[in-house]
């Protein structure tokens, strides 16, 4: 029996995809959570065997939260499901090391192969979104890099950043200026502008 934690943030789409998930008598949904930041303190409390994570989670994203979930339980394998098949957001895939990328609009029956095969220990991802995140480059920041544009993009000030991430403003206001510099743009605001763009920010 394959363990599964499911991270979604709409409720009603939640409960249809457990449900869905449970026909399948291999597969046992262990934990349902709807924020990014309680998926790496629910999976160490029911040890899944897969996590499927929302690209698009509150307060943390599901490609932060595979990040950190790939560092804390790295036996944990995770397949991201997102709406979008932008090449920057395949690419933070690529660079967060999950196991699989799949949009939502694929065929339900393909939710439950996936999973499986993701179990087994292969990587799947739709060929042309592989091609597409291959054109486009390697994902530029590190986990905590997107964080701070994360929170930037929010409305958030360095004093704020900091407060959230339990770093000093000196720190914030440093990662700020690599951003700005690894993304060759001209201030914060472009930096923003050019990660929604791309795709790296849901």
């Amino acid at each position: 029996m394959l363990r599964i934690l499911l991270a979604e943030d709409v409720a009603m789409v939640r409960g249809a995809m457990v449900a869905l998930i449970e026909l399948e008598p291999d597969l046992k949904v262990v934990a349902a959570v709807k924020s990014g930041a309680d998926v790496v303190s629910t999976a160490r409390s029911c040890r899944p065997d897969v996590a499927v994570l929302n690209v698009d989670l509150p307060v943390m994203d599901g490609l932060s939260a595979a990040a950190e979930l790939r560092t804390e339980m790295p036996y944990c394998r995770t397949l991201i499901l997102t709406n979008l098949g932008r090449s920057g957001t395949v690419s933070r895939a690529y660079a967060a090391r999950v196991s699989g990328f799949m949009l939502k609009d694929s065929p339900p029956e393909d939710l439950a192969t996936t999973i499986r095969n993701i179990a087994r220990g292969r990587r799947v991802i739709d060929p042309q979104l592989a091609v597409s995140a291959w054109d486009s480059g390697q994902y530029p920041l590190s986990t905590r890099e997107h964080e701070v544009l994360r929170l930037t993009a929010g409305g958030a000030d360095p004093v704020e950043i900091a407060s959230d991430l339990h770093l000093s403003v000196g720190t914030v206001r440093n990662y700020l200026t690599k951003i700005v510099t690894k993304l060759q743009a001209r201030n914060r605001v472009d930096a923003v502008k050019m990660a929604y763009d791309s795709g790296w920010l849901p």
